[in-house]
């Protein structure tokens, strides 16, 4: 091959060409370049930002409004990289009045390096107070990648306004459905958490660093780019249009990321998806994306790993009160805000947007109302991979990698979550096993172990507040300190009647970590009677209970109410204000031991019932725990769970699975003040409740209200508690879907636990908690209230579906004298019977029918009352039912009072129908319909309330049961005389 002397002079002067520039490079880190950056002034400066205004000469009226945030870890030049071709560029040329929040480099800027998330957001929530009040207009907020995360965020906080509408590019919402590169979520998150726990917050995240990090997560892209531009370096006219941007990636355009910022991502959005769920914080105020109302568009980067278009697409369900658009393109996560597809099409989308907004011109047809679930727009496959990169080899098999992972993905993700509940739940279980009589457990004792682990972790959240479980912790030794400045000593019973606030759940932990018994009352209860039958000489009540515990001439002590508490009892000496006792003055006694409770010894009394049937219940400190460990384990709960305690902390729901399972979880507790369905809409998003605790009916009056409608998104995963009719239990699972119910049975007294984890059978109580008691059914004849045995004087067990009494294989050292049983199966055995009544299936799992004193006693035997609750609860036109005995004559005929649903209409066929499922002598004799059905305290329909109405009447709402006929028919005043004896 011959050379010419022209190609010889061009070889030359190439070599020259790129010598000279190489030298240019290495000497100022590029080449020298013309292109300017678009005019600014800062018009605002403050310790967390700078506020650019681009353009700041063009006084043009009416202009469109827009401020942009960058992420952490970019300099906000990244708007103007491109100088004309740049966002602000284009935008002003689109007419939009375009300003720019700069955090600068923690680096450089005073205290940057203590920086947390919160600082960023009230950063950008002031810098829009600024904007607003300089132009007189609503602004657009847009956010690149995380700075899109604080616009989403920003506007949530100050509840959208002055914001017109949210444009973010590549900003991830939907951590699990959209992990980078694929990962199992299950593993990041614990990942995430470690690294926010132990190492980002001690080590800095310099600007090299950011910069080598984002560079290593995409090797081929970078080292392409290198080759390139090495293969130019002649051409220097070729290069100089894009070297601006060049040296922008390569080194101008990385800032440093200050530790505690940092470890908020990571545990907020990564290891508890916070943005997805809601209940982020905000200097101790929870927030929720679904306070965002304004319209909002995302840019979708089809080929973006790092904000990955399933998590970009979460914002459609984290935001079910905004109208929500996207615009997909093939662009990277850089791409979608700088370089040619954003000159062309992601800043004229978005003059479009606002012109969109402003009502001047037509959505253009590239933007498009988000669509739920759906991964993307285009097919994230190996050929638009290919098209994308130039259809480089390497880059063609990342492609193929990249299909390949997503067969295994969802193999690898579930064996990750398995791996995570075994891990969660082996620790509990080894736990509860552990636990002998003179093993020290205690609420208190979780309590400070959860403070000392974990300091700055959330604990609970109440009236828009979040406590962490150092500030708990704090709060519960001083009232220790109260307690003891009034003689309250270890063992004391003292009766709380409080409602379900922070000072409740306070006192409750301080007297167990005192060694004392909390008795729980319920406000508006008998409290006379009650402090009869318990023997108490103490209560501790909160302002709004005090003049009915004043009343009852026991000694008072008030704890709780804020400033505003509004105490208008004379204050004497059965009156003590608690608040008003400083901790810091009490000398703690040389007895005090924090914590000293013994698994053997009494915790908790609870008192249930009404009037002669008001009864007490004694609760152990083993047994609690039994409840909470076992709860936190059947319901997998976790330190990513925030549970919504709609159960009062008085009832056993309340004090054992969802205060209990949620500490013994490591979960966020939410206290409701009481059962209002607008404000549990509200919270639920706000507080990003993933499980909600109740008791018996409580969820109907949700349901009725319809703040929750069939298909509205909502972050609830789980119900748990115990009580739920087989009706509401459907109605439930149907308008909440995809959550399930988790129903429990818990003996009081005794270590039996029955959980229905699947959820799979509406009214089913289960099957026996890991680590809790033993259980047996045993024939029982309930009439003559005695356990039937066999020929060798042994219990006999019942068969499959053969109603018994439901007993529990006592713990070493528990006292039989009140009720307990020996010699069950075995001689010198002990058993411990619960006071309920059960039939097990086939498949092994136990359902309730009856307590043994609430069978009725009718001529053709007894006749079970839950059965027949549970059947009529099915019906669609029932609101709530009882079932109960009525004395007619010389004989007993069981009946059952209904409620009807409004808007609905009770007949015949329908009690016929839904009776049909029960054994012909087991159907009620008699059904009638009441206008409305009293509910105690913990919102189970009060038999006594309708029996207090009076008799039924025959008439077109009552029905007797024809049993020749096998229908239920109107009842008439010819029949009433035989069926009432009237």
């Amino acid at each position: 091959m011959k050379f010419s002397a022209k190609d010889l002079v061009g070889s030359v002067q190439r070599l020259m060409a790129t010598a000279q520039n190489g030298l240019e490079v290495i000497r100022f880190g590029g080449l020298t370049h013309d292109v300017e950056s678009s005019p600014f002034e800062v018009v605002e400066r403050r310790r967390m930002y700078r506020l650019r205004h681009y353009f700041p000469d063009d006084a043009t009226p009416g202009r469109p409004v827009a401020v942009l945030v960058p992420p952490l870890m970019v300099n906000a030049d990244i708007w103007d990289v491109n100088a004309e071709d740049g966002a602000v560029g284009i935008l002003h040329r689109g007419g939009i009045d375009c300003w720019v929040v700069d955090f600068g480099s923690p680096a450089s800027e005073e205290g940057g390096w203590e920086r947390d998330l919160a600082d960023h957001v009230l950063a950008v929530n002031s810098a829009i107070d600024t904007v607003c009040e300089a132009t007189g207009s609503s602004v657009h907020l847009m956010g690149y990648s995380q700075g899109g995360m604080f616009a989403y965020q920003t506007s949530a906080y100050r509840y959208g306004k002055g914001v017109a509408s949210i444009v973010t590019f590549g900003s991830p919402v939907d951590v699990v459905a959209g992990m980078p590169f694929g990962l199992p979520y299950g593993m990041v998150s614990e990942v995430a958490e470690f690294l926010a726990d132990h190492v980002v917050t001690r080590l800095p995240i310099t600007d090299s660093m950011v910069r080598i990090g984002f560079q290593l997560l995409d090797p081929v892209k970078t080292a392409k780019s290198r080759i390139d531009f090495l293969r130019q370096l002649h051409d220097r006219e070729a290069l100089l249009p894009k070297e601006r941007q060049r040296r922008f990636l390569n080194n101008d355009g990385w800032v440093g990321y200050a530790g505690p910022a940092a470890a908020d991502l990571l545990k907020q959005f990564v290891a508890h998806n916070r943005m997805m769920l809601g209940g982020f914080v905000i200097r101790d105020q929870p927030i929720s994306l679904a306070e965002l109302k304004c319209p909002i568009l995302a840019f979708v980067g089809e080929v973006d790993d790092i904000g990955q278009p399933a998590a970009v697409r979460g914002i459609v369900r984290a935001a079910p009160n905004a109208e929500v658009y996207e615009a997909s393109l093939v662009a990277g996560h850089f791409g979608l805000v700088a370089g040619s597809t954003a000159t062309n099409h992601t800043w004229p989308l978005v003059r479009q947007w606002i012109d969109w907004m402003d009502g001047d011109q037509p959505l253009p047809f590239e933007i498009a109302p988000m669509a739920e679930d759906v991964a993307s727009n285009r097919p994230r496959s190996a050929a638009t991979r290919v098209v994308h990169t130039v259809g480089t080899l390497a880059e063609a098999g990342a492609g193929v990698g990249k299909a390949l992972e997503g067969i295994a993905s969802n193999t690898v993700r579930g064996s990750v979550e398995l791996v995570g509940e075994a891990a969660r739940a082996l620790p509990r279980l080894t736990r509860l096993g552990m636990i002998q009589p003179h093993t020290r457990v205690s609420l208190g004792r979780l309590l400070a172990e959860q403070a000392q682990q974990a300091p700055l972790r959330d604990l609970f959240l109440f009236d828009d507040r979040v406590h962490t479980n150092a500030a708990v912790n704090v709060r519960i030794d001083n009232v220790v300190r109260g307690l003891i400045s009034v003689g309250i000593r270890p063992a004391t019973r003292v009766g709380v009647v409080m409602e379900t606030r922070p000072s409740a759940l306070a006192t409750v932990a301080a007297l167990s970590r005192l060694g004392a018994v909390a008795v729980l009352l319920a406000p508006g209860s008998e409290l006379q009677r009650a402090i009869e039958l318990t023997g108490i000489k103490t209560l501790v009540s909160d302002p709004e209970n005090l003049r009915a515990a004043a009343a009852t001439g026991t000694r008072v002590l008030v704890l709780g109410g804020g400033d505003a508490r509004g105490l208008d009892v004379q204050q004497g000496e059965n009156v003590i204000d608690l608040e008003q006792v400083d901790p810091t003055r009490v000398r703690l006694p040389a007895w005090y031991r924090p914590n000293p409770g013994l698994a053997r010894e009494l915790a908790f009394v609870l008192v249930t019932g009404t009037g002669d049937r008001l009864e007490t219940k004694h609760i152990t400190n083993h047994r609690w725990a039994l409840s909470a460990i076992g709860t936190a384990t059947s319901a997998d709960l976790d330190r990513r769970d925030t549970v919504y305690c709609l159960a009062p902390l008085h009832h056993s729901s309340g004090l054992l699975v969802s205060l209990g399972g949620a500490i013994a979880g490591g979960s966020r507790i939410a206290l409701a003040r009481s059962l209002d369905p607008a404000r549990f809409a509200e919270e639920v998003h706000r507080y990003g409740v993933t499980v909600v605790t109740y008791t018996w009916t409580m969820l109907r009056d949700i349901l009725d209200a319809e703040v929750f409608p069939a298909g509205h998104r909502h972050p609830i995963r789980l119900f748990i508690g115990s009580g739920m009719p087989a009706g509401l239990w459907r109605r439930t699972t149907e308008q909440f879907d995809p959550a399930r119910v988790l129903e429990f049975y818990a003996s009081i007294e005794g270590d039996v636990v029955l959980a229905n984890v699947t959820g799979a059978k509406a009214g089913c109580k289960g099957r026996p908690v890991p680590g809790t008691a033993k259980v047996e059914l045993v024939a029982y004849d309930p009439i003559t209230e005695q356990v039937l045995v066999d020929e060798s004087g042994f219990a006999r067990r019942c068969a499959d579906n053969e109603v018994g009494l439901l007993i529990g294989k006592a713990s070493d050292g528990v006292d039989l004298s009140d009720g307990g049983l020996r010699g069950v199966f075995t001689a010198g055995d002990a058993w411990m019977p619960t006071e309920n009544l059960f039939r097990r299936d086939g498949d092994g799992d136990y359902w309730l029918v009856d307590r043994t004193d609430t069978v009725i006693r009718t001529p053709r035997g007894p006749v079970y009352t839950q059965p027949i609750v549970d059947a009529l609860n099915d019906i669609t036109a029932v609101d709530m039912e009882v079932a109960y005995g009525l004395p007619v004559g010389d004989h007993t005929i069981a009946v059952a009072a209904v409620s009807v649903r409004k808007g609905y209409r009770l007949e015949s066929k329908d009690l016929t129908e839904a009776l049909q499922v029960l054994d012909h002598h087991q159907r009620p004799d008699l059904v009638y319909s009441v206008e409305e059905i009293a509910r105690s305290s913990s919102y189970r329909p009060s038999t006594r309330a309708v029996q207090a109405q009076g008799r039924p009447q025959p008439g077109p709402g009552t029905w007797w049961y024809n049993r020749a006929s096998e229908f239920y028919e109107v009842l008439t005043d010819a029949e009433a005389s035989e069926v009432l004896g009237d």
